[in-house]
């Protein structure tokens, strides 16, 4: 559906002589149709540039923007404008038009790019006033809107013109955790009714672990690591990477958990065990330490889930013989579990 190849931005020198400043520096992405694909990196790695280049709002110095087989950047600008109507693009601060109600707003762009009739239009803008519960407020200003409110009206007006993919420029981070909440919900819903691939910036990763099926993380103009939400959260490779997630879990860095090693045991271990799908729901951990003879303490954890996906992970102090605590990391690991030993 999108594929981003050897994409590079620098912007214009402002003095003689001067290079100017690299934005992005040979991006490979490549996003599912129908995927929700997250880009995650801290202000000025570069995430709102690489987004803009999606729809050529930033043109890039080199690379390729394949959409649906079409290579925007080498569109002539009426091509470009057509394709970007299969573009829809939703802001952090709304943008919308403050003298215009919400009906008019999620209008304007039926009105600018199709020969609809009257009656055609006003029964696309009802539909699209349902589909993001605004029922209430059609004939509002935005100035008469929430936070919230005036984002589900940019989304409503973002698929007017029923695009093939939606990108999100920091969607969220302007509203407070419950609307961000609630958006998030109408957002994966749109994906899953519509169909609809969707790509979203954003430097918070609850976003994209509540959402998205993949995700890039960006740092320097450069992608550091990419893959599946659960692949990136669960055993991420790049300190930035970790680093969001620390922030997420409002944690400090897993450090020396020698301290906290049993003494009663001449085995005793602590370990980081992984779960992933219904079995961590499941109570393997008692039964296969019970079942070894070994005792236990959780230090750490987490129960949650990623989109759709359950997932648990434990830091777990082992009490026992060095015989039995192997053989019970033995059997954890046949249950499916990942089991890394820390001290």
């Amino acid at each position: 559906m999108i594929k981003i190849k050897e994409l590079s931005k620098r912007y214009p020198a402002h003095r003689k002589g001067d290079e100017g400043l690299l934005a992005l520096e040979y991006i490979d992405i490549e996003v599912n149709a129908g995927e929700i694909y997250g880009i995650i990196g801290h202000s000025g790695a570069g995430k709102s540039t690489l987004l803009r280049t999606m729809n050529l709002l930033e043109r890039p110095t080199s690379g390729e923007v394949i959409i649906d087989d079409v290579d925007l950047t080498k569109l002539s600008k009426q091509e470009l404008q057509q394709q970007r109507s299969k573009i829809g693009m939703i802001f952090q601060h709304f943008n919308l038009l403050s003298s215009a109600t919400v009906y008019d707003n999620i209008a304007f762009p039926l009105r600018l790019h199709k020969q609809l009739s009257k009656a055609d239009i006003a029964a696309k803008v009802d539909e699209l006033i349902s589909l993001v519960g605004l029922e209430d407020h059609r004939d509002k200003y935005p100035s008469q809107l929430s936070g919230g409110q005036k984002q589900r009206v940019g989304i409503a007006r973002a698929l007017a013109n029923d695009p093939k993919v939606l990108l999100c420029d920091e969607a969220t981070s302007a509203l407070d955790p419950q609307t961000t909440q609630s958006i998030l919900e109408l957002l994966l819903q749109i994906n899953k009714d519509l169909g609809i691939t969707i790509v979203l910036i954003t430097h918070e990763m609850h976003v994209v672990q509540s959402i998205c099926d993949r995700v890039a993380v960006i740092h320097g103009g450069r992608i550091v690591e990419e893959g599946s939400v659960v692949e990136v959260f669960l055993k991420p490779k790049h300190p930035v990477t970790k680093e969001f997630i620390m922030e997420e879990r409002h944690q400090e860095d897993i450090q020396p958990w020698a301290a906290f090693k049993s003494q009663g045991g001449k085995g005793g271990a602590v370990v980081k065990i992984d779960y992933l799908g219904e079995v961590t729901y499941e109570p393997v951990l008692n039964q296969v330490l019970n079942a070894a003879g070994v005792s236990f303490a959780i230090l750490q954890g987490t129960i949650s889930k990623m989109k759709d996906v359950p997932y648990g992970q434990l830091v777990v102090r082992l009490d026992g013989e060095r015989q039995a605590v192997d053989t019970a990391i033995a059997h954890l690991k046949d249950k499916g579990l990942e089991v890394e030993v820390l001290a």
